[in-house]
Formats: structure tokens, C-alpha cells, sequence
């Protein structure tokens, strides 16, 4: 496919992410809230669970792998702690209300656990870490995935990408935020790699079905597995996740879980949500003056060669976020291509896109 990049202001994209969820079923409110989680990561430049994920959001839904009129449910609730049944709905929708559910506890007893099970794709962890954080709490959000990543040691897909975030907000709303998968890169970014045409993939991303190190991104596309970050490292964080969400929430786990590319049938993932009140241990405001005073340390810190300075977690993201809302949201024309597709498929008239960076007042 074409390497070329096309551009597109935030408010056109998610008009457009809407009209396509609701064209293939899913109620307004509930389509809205997908659309801005996606658009969300375009913007924040996680390309990998940003709009390009949208053809496959649209196709799941299409072949009845979701249930669009799912409201959810309570399972248990016992002081902090908190067991929510997605019954298969949207996961950006179940994302929402268990994040709704954590903050609430979090207020009423210090900190709130939800675990979400027989959920669905959420995106990008960074949104609903931030949802969380917003509020004046430590966020940090878990799910397990596809089983695309060996265990260390293994050749077979036992684990998914299984990401963890973590964040807080400092003075202004930034701070810090961790968002990382357990792997060294998510699925994601092998996808976008063919999508582009990329013939190779960096060193240390991926391994074929033999268990060896593979930079071929057709290999690791098809029969290919994800290497866990870190070696043995990656592995047992990425197994501490899967505690955490499916097996401590009684939902799927390992093997029993679907992907994002699972048609026809439900994906059944797992969630964690956990909100820490801020204002138990100290005043917000003498937290987010701490939280900053720690991140000047860091970056005060000396670069080392072939580096201008140091960042620190969610930096990246927020640049990248000033910098496309000004000049526009990049799509790959290969990913751009896809949506059309569907988009006439469903009779969505597609919006008209830049070849060059927009200048937005």
C-alpha cells in the first residue's frame, strides 16, 4: 500500500469515526464515546490504537461480535472493590462507567478497584488512565489482550500485549503518564507497518512461529509472535496484568481471549480500573506541586550523548498533541484507503483530506 500521508483536523475525523459506528449499528451515545477514545490516540500520536483501529471496530461490529444494546452490570460490590459484567457491550462504553464506578469508590474509601470481564476493545489505556486522573486521582488502568506474545522460554502465544498505565495530573493537567504494553511494541504498530508497505520491522519487535527474532513484517503478521519487553521481564508483568484482570476478575483468560480482529464472536476481555484518592494522603494541590517539582528533577538531569534533552513519561504525547491539533492528524493512505472502503460500504460519505500539514487556527 501507499506510504503516502494524508491530513485531517480532530473535529472532522471523529464527525467521521461517529458516522461509521453508527452506520454499522451502534447507538449515538455509545458511538460518540468510541469515536473520541480513537480519535483521542491519533491525536496523542499512538497511531496504533488511534482511528486506524476503526475499520476493525466497525467490522466486529458487522459480524455481531458485539452486543450494541448492552447496558452492563454490577456483579458484586464490597466496600473498594468492585466486579462489573460488560455483557460483550462496546469496551470504550464499559470503560466509561467502570471508570465512573472507580472514582465514586475512590471518594467513599480512599481508593477503588473495578474489574471489568466479558469486555471489548477500549483503545489507547492512556484515555481512560486520564478519565481517572482528571479527577484528582492516581489512575491506572490493566487489561489482557490476544494471545500473541510467548511466554519467555516459549514459541506459542500465551499472553497478550497486556498494557499497564499509570498517571496522575500535575499543575496545568499534565504531570505524568505511563501507558506501555508489556511487549516491546503493541500489534498495532506491526499492523500500521503493513499497511504502509514496510517490508522489515525494527530488530527486537517480533519472532516467527519457530521462536526466533524476525524483522520480516510479513512474518510477524502471519504466524508471528510479539517479543515481551525486557525478555523474562516483560513476560512476568505481562502475566501479573493477566492476575490482575482476568483471573482476580473470574472472566477469560490467556488462550480464552479474542482480539480486536475477532469476528463473529465475542472477544471477552479483561479490565482493571484503579482510582487512588490524592487528597488522602495529602492537600491536591501540595501533591501536583510535588509530582512537578519531581518531573524538573529528571529533565534537569545532564543529556546523554546524541540526545537534546530528557523526557519523561506522556511527554511525547502531549508535543505530539499540540502539534496535530495545529497541523492536522497524519493517516497513512493505506489505512485512509481501508476506511473509505468501508465507508461506501455503509453509504458514509468520507471527508476530503490534505496531502500536506494543515495550519489550523
Amino acid at each position: 500500500m501507499s506510504e503516502e500521508t494524508l491530513y485531517f483536523p480532530e473535529s472532522v475525523l471523529t464527525v467521521f469515526a461517529r458516522q461509521l459506528l453508527e452506520a454499522a449499528g451502534a447507538p449515538a451515545p455509545k458511538a460518540a464515546v468510541m469515536a473520541d477514545c480513537l480519535v483521542s490516540g491519533s491525536l496523542r500520536g499512538v497511531d496504533s490504537h488511534g482511528v486506524q483501529l476503526l475499520r476493525y471496530y466497525v467490522e466486529q461490529i458487522e459480524a455481531g461480535g458485539v452486543n450494541l444494546t448492552a447496558e452492563g452490570h454490577v456483579i458484586s460490590e464490597s466496600g473498594a472493590c468492585l466486579n462489573y459484567d460488560g455483557e460483550n457491550g462496546l469496551g470504550a462504553v464499559v470503560s466509561e462507567r467502570c471508570c465512573g464506578h472507580a472514582v465514586r469508590l475512590a471518594r467513599e474509601h480512599g481508593a477503588g478497584i473495578v474489574i471489568a470481564r466479558d469486555s471489548n476493545h477500549f483503545g489507547a489505556a492512556a484515555f481512560w488512565g486520564q478519565r481517572i486522573s482528571s479527577e484528582g486521582m492516581v489512575g491506572i488502568v490493566m487489561c489482557n489482550a490476544t494471545p500473541l506474545v510467548a511466554p519467555w522460554q516459549g514459541r506459542e502465544g500465551r499472553l497478550g500485549t497486556n498494557p499497564i498505565c499509570v498517571t496522575v495530573a500535575g499543575t496545568g493537567g499534565k504531570g505524568w503518564l505511563l501507558d506501555m504494553a508489556t511487549t516491546t511494541v503493541a500489534m498495532g504498530k506491526v499492523y500500521r507497518a503493513a499497511m504502509s508497505g514496510q517490508p522489515e520491522i525494527p530488530p527486537g519487535w517480533a519472532m516467527d512461529s519457530e521462536g526466533r527474532p524476525t524483522t520480516d513484517t510479513e512474518t510477524a503478521m502471519h504466524g508471528g509472535l510479539l517479543m515481551p519487553l525486557g525478555g523474562y521481564k516483560g513476560s512476568g508483568l505481562g502475566m501479573m496484568v493477566e492476575i490482575f484482570c482476568g483471573v482476580l476478575g473470574g472472566g477469560a483468560m490467556s488462550t480464552d481471549v479474542g482480539g480486536v480482529r475477532t469476528r463473529g464472536r465475542a472477544t471477552r476481555i479483561s479490565q482493571t480500573f484503579i482510582a487512588i484518592d490524592v487528597a488522602r494522603f495529602m492537600p491536591l494541590e501540595q501533591f501536583r506541586a510535588r509530582l512537578d517539582e519531581l518531573v524538573s528533577r529528571v529533565k534537569a538531569t545532564a543529556p546523554a550523548a546524541g540526545y537534546d534533552e530528557v523526557l519523561v513519561a506522556g511527554e511525547p504525547e502531549w508535543r505530539a498533541e499540540e502539534d496535530r491539533r495545529r497541523t492536522g492528524i497524519p493517516l497513512n493512505a493505506g489505512v485512509w484507503e481501508e476506511l473509505v472502503k468501508a465507508a461506501h460500504r455503509l453509504g458514509v460519505t468520507p471527508p476530503g483530506a490534505s496531502h500536506s500539514p494543515l495550519r489550523l487556527p
